[in-house]
């Protein structure tokens, strides 16, 4: 019998077919962008430039100087506010699974070497299919993930975020917020969801960690062993845990999309599992960011913290603004699915265009001073970081609400909290958040009711 890790894993061995595939599926990339980036090709330096993710604005304004729709090495990029919202929405586009844009012999040896686990960029994930497949599962989705059904997870993330504000220490304590805070609220709203038992929550969100960089292209051979991993052990819970909730329901949304599914067959336990998997994943990786960000940005700049004080109403426009600024999601990708004219320029069929959110939703063409942080932006929710159009993030409404809550409640709860080191920043490209954040909380200020 294998020897298990320290999350319960058995340590899998290393086929020659797992390397073969890293390397056509990454590996390939990853010389490919050491390459473009020398010469300045923009997508490979979002692969290869560590500096253009460390500093997105100047690497944006750097984009935009070169103009509305940039040809690179094997795809097109845009940081063009109303370029991105038209791909994004258009027909004329369709969603770039895995593997896209690599040549053809890459792509039979990805085929060849897959190993059947569910990923987010491959179907049937929501991510990575189009009508008819997505509309039916979004259908699905949308029948049990309703606005009355979310309006009624409030009040359980206030209650969540209180409790767990109950235990961190106060006067004089240094906490890594991210990780007793803001990845611990959407672990167990989502928890809740999906009916996830208390005890299996931390291995949950273990998992979670291990696979947050999927979405990302070009993974080192250590990066991807530990994203397979995570995939690994998702996998593994989706099955048992769905089976538990066929025979044992409960009252939570996950239980009555599983009772739905099974109606007239209408998703196949793979369908079933890959949308779990994805309300799972979707439902952490954007909030537990959104708060990291949101934290940080707001200790940054007391000033908006005071004007939240006296103007508490500002929250919700507090957290669009954040999620503009500085996007849990910084990109995204469509394929054209025919020749088309973009900006003045030809897009070619089966060519890819990277949307890149964080540029478009920084673009002065619609933000007046885009770089400025402001709380009372008027316009701040025209940011497309929840992608637009048919595949509009289906949990913006609930990572809205878990911000403003999850922000709000800390904020007035340690009135006085200051940063207390740098921090880390996530070792991601798609997904942009802290994976750490030391605060001293300072003075604690009772709850409202205590």
């Amino acid at each position: 019998m294998a020897e298990a890790g320290n999350d319960g894993l058995p340590r899998e061995a290393i086929t020659a077919g797992v390397r073969v595939r890293w390397l056509a599926m990454h590996g390939f990339i990853r010389g490919l962008a050491w390459l473009g980036a020398r010469r300045g090709d923009a997508q490979a330096r979002l692969i290869a430039d560590a500096q253009a993710r460390a500093h997105p604005a100047a690497f944006i304004e750097e984009l935009r100087g070169q103009g509305r729709l940039i040809s690179g090495q094997g795809a097109h990029i845009t940081v063009d506010h109303e370029i991105a919202h038209q791909v994004l929405r258009s027909d004329d586009f369709r969603v770039a699974p895995s593997g896209e844009g690599l040549p053809k012999r890459l792509r039979r040896v990805a085929e060849r070497t897959d190993s059947g686990l569910l990923h987010p960029l491959q179907a049937p994930s929501l991510l990575s299919v189009e009508p008819p497949q997505h509309t039916r599962y979004r259908k699905m989705v949308s029948s049990v993930f309703t606005t009355r059904a979310v309006a009624k997870l409030r009040n359980r993330v206030e209650a969540t975020a209180a409790e767990l504000l109950d235990e961190l220490p106060d006067q004089t304590g240094v906490v890594d917020i991210v990780e007793r805070y803001c990845s611990q609220l959407p672990v167990t709203v989502i928890g809740d969801i999906l009916g996830v038992p208390d005890d299996d929550r931390e291995m949950i969100l273990h998992f979670a960690e291990l696979g947050a960089p999927s979405l990302d292209f070009g993974l080192t051979w250590r990066q991807y062993l530990q994203v397979r991993r995570g995939l690994v052990g998702i996998n593994l819970w989706l099955v048992d845990h769905l089976q538990q909730l066929r025979r044992n329901p409960g009252d939570d949304l996950m239980s009555q999309l599983t009772q739905v599914a099974d109606q007239d067959g209408r998703l196949d336990d793979r369908e079933l599992q890959a949308t779990a998997g994805l309300v799972l994943a979707a439902g952490f990786e954007t909030t537990v960011n959104l708060l990291g960000n949101g934290i940080r940005m707001l200790l940054d700049a007391p000033q908006h913290l005071a004007t939240l004080r006296a103007r508490p109403e500002l929250w919700p426009n507090a957290v669009e603004e954040i999620l503009r600024l500085d996007s849990p999601v910084q990109m995204t990708a469509r394929v054209a699915r025919r020749d088309i004219d973009l900006a003045g320029q030809r897009v070619r069929r089966g060519q890819l265009v990277v949307v890149y959110l964080a540029g478009a939703n920084r673009d002065p063409a619609v933000f007046d001073n885009p770089h400025q942080f402001d709380i009372e932006r008027p316009n701040a929710n025209k940011h497309l970081s929840f992608s637009s159009g048919r595949h509009f993030c289906l949990g913006a409404a609930l990572a809205r609400s878990e911000g403003e809550v999850g922000l709000r409640a800390f904020f007035e709860r340690y009135p006085d909290a200051q940063l207390a080191g740098g921090g880390s920043r996530r070792p991601t490209r798609v997904l942009r958040g802290w994976s750490s954040l030391p605060v001293t909380l300072g003075s604690v200020r009772s709850p409202v009711g205590s």
